[in-house]
């Protein structure tokens, strides 16, 4: 469902490449050290191999991945599922749910349908979580958003990317599609994966008390949230009683919350708790944030919401990284660096986008210690 405007996209791309060749220059020991970015103790990825293979074990979470898509996107998205269903569903069946604002075609439904063997549903979005809500100014968003646009903010003047990272934010898990699931897993089309995946990633989360999971974390646009934070802190002292003592806020905040500093992780890929979505605590936030009117007179995203919610409401124990999931979403790549993990992948460990200058993983080791 993202659209890339080609100049901006243009400039990302010559960023990363500058700041991964700093960052490879001023590390140029970094990739011999062979140095993980979490232990590899009991890693689930590497499994025994004396053991019976983790697909075996019938045992399935009640999970699915979930795809807000488009019909025009058939092409990439087969691609990614191919891709998907190689590396890891093939052996553990889990269904797919497609989301649409509009009618999945037959076409669609019959070429997503013959690349797996998983169980397949197709959900269409209803209006009101694809629309202006009754609170909304629209005369007013449209002239911000027109002026948002006129700025070079990145999707400024882009309506259809404003609901969509509403709908992300706080309607997708409520679909009636997914409320007989647990878990989600988030897929996009044209994101590729890298890396076999040998084990379960849903009953690891169910397992070991995991809420959120992700892969890559970096900076957000300043411009495109010049009120979050604030609405944030309002949304704190009205609702002390929702802030756990023990929470990473220190991950989304250097300075114990007087302000953001715009770490995210990018939600284009995540695998997370659907009852944490649907929480009291959660529910409360998103729908703070959607009464200040922040998605459309702004220009809000999912990524930096549902990331600002794990600092406040989760501890770093139920917050999970994915480091043996190579992961591209252009321009940015997670890519394993232990030789171990990477005996699973085909990506190229040098293009690893963790410790580059835009990567908010420092922040997470830091906030995890």
């Amino acid at each position: 469902m993202q659209r890339k405007p080609v100049i901006l996209f243009t400039v990302l791309v010559l960023l990363f490449i500058v700041g991964l060749s700093s960052f490879r220059s001023s590390h140029n020991n970094y990739w011999k050290l062979n140095v993980p970015t979490v232990s590899l103790d009991n890693h689930p990825n590497l499994r025994d191999p004396s053991l019976p293979p983790a697909w075996q074990n019938t045992t399935r979470a009640k999970a699915a991945f979930v795809i807000l898509t488009r019909n025009s996107e058939l092409d990439a998205l087969r691609k990614t599922m191919q891709q998907l269903e190689a590396r890891f569903n093939h052996k553990f069946n889990y269904p797919y749910v497609f989301l649409n604002d509009e009618p999945f075609t037959e076409e669609f439904k019959l070429l997503t349908q013959g690349l797996t063997k998983a169980k397949t549903e197709y959900g269409l979005i209803p209006h009101e979580h694809w629309s202006y809500p009754d609170w909304i100014d629209v005369e007013k968003a449209d002239r911000l958003r027109k002026q948002m646009g006129e700025n070079g903010v990145i999707y400024g003047d882009n309506l259809s990317y404003r609901h969509m990272c509403r709908f992300e934010s706080g309607f997708f898990f409520r679909h009636p599609l997914m409320t007989k699931y647990d878990y989600y897993w988030r897929v996009e089309p044209s994101v590729e994966f890298s890396c076999d995946l040998d084990y379960d990633p849903f009953l690891f989360m169910q397992e070991n008390n995991k809420k959120y999971g992700w892969t890559i974390s970096l900076l957000e646009y300043e411009s495109t949230i010049p009120t979050l934070w604030q609405t944030t802190r309002a949304f704190m002292k009205e609702y002390p009683e929702l802030i756990p003592e023990e929470n990473l806020m220190k991950f989304v905040s250097n300075n114990n919350g007087d302000t953001y500093n715009l770490c995210h992780f990018w939600s284009n890929f995540e695998i997370g708790d659907l009852n944490f979505l649907r929480s009291k605590e959660y529910m409360t936030y998103f729908e703070y944030l959607d009464k200040a009117g922040g998605f459309f007179y702004e220009r809000w995203g999912d990524a930096p919401v549902h990331s600002i919610a794990v600092g406040l409401f989760l501890n770093k124990s139920e917050v999970h990284f994915f480091d043996d999931l190579g992961y591209r979403h252009e321009p940015f790549m997670h890519c394993p660096i232990s030789r171990e993990l990477q005996k699973k992948c085909h990506c190229n460990a040098e293009d690893n986008f963790d410790f580059t200058v835009y990567s908010c993983m420092n922040r997470w080791i830091e906030a995890t210690k």
